[in-house]
């Protein structure tokens, strides 16, 4: 059975719980609409499945383009982009207060490369304690 597309987003919206599946940012407090993002970019193969989409803040979309690699930030290496639907984000990520640390070389680089403890995103943390937004949840 096909879905329309307002319906695909409306279920990747729901799956995220309204948040990043990258920097688990909430979208409640944000002035821009949210993504659906595809995890294997079309222009590699990827589908429009839910399976290969992923609900992205405009920032991380942005950031993310059609990359499915970056740099690790301790060994220059490359490695593969944080994938929402066959990684655990909790096995990649922590919080220590406002500031995400990588808990592996696919976090390390994610951080870096989608700049994810820029001082505007620890504001916005901040602005998302005061409304029980943050700490978000552990991401599956």
């Amino acid at each position: 059975m096909t879905i329309s597309w307002a319906e695909t987003t409306r279920l990747a919206e729901q799956r995220a719980g309204g948040r990043c599946e990258y920097c688990r940012m909430h979208q409640a407090l944000q002035g821009a609409t949210f993504h659906v993002e595809h995890i294997r970019p079309r222009v590699d193969g990827g589908s429009d499945d839910l399976d290969n989409l992923a609900w992205a803040c405009p920032g991380c979309n942005l950031k993310k383009s059609k990359r499915q690699t970056i740099v690790d930030a301790d060994t220059g290496a490359p490695v593969p982009l944080f994938h929402p639907r066959l990684q655990n984000w909790s096995q990649h990520f922590s919080w220590s207060r406002y500031i995400l640390a990588g808990l592996t070389p696919v976090g390390r680089s994610l951080i870096v490369a989608f700049d994810l403890n820029s001082e505007r995103r620890q504001m916005i943390r901040r602005a998302e304690e005061q409304f029980g937004l943050f700490p978000p949840p552990d991401g599956k």
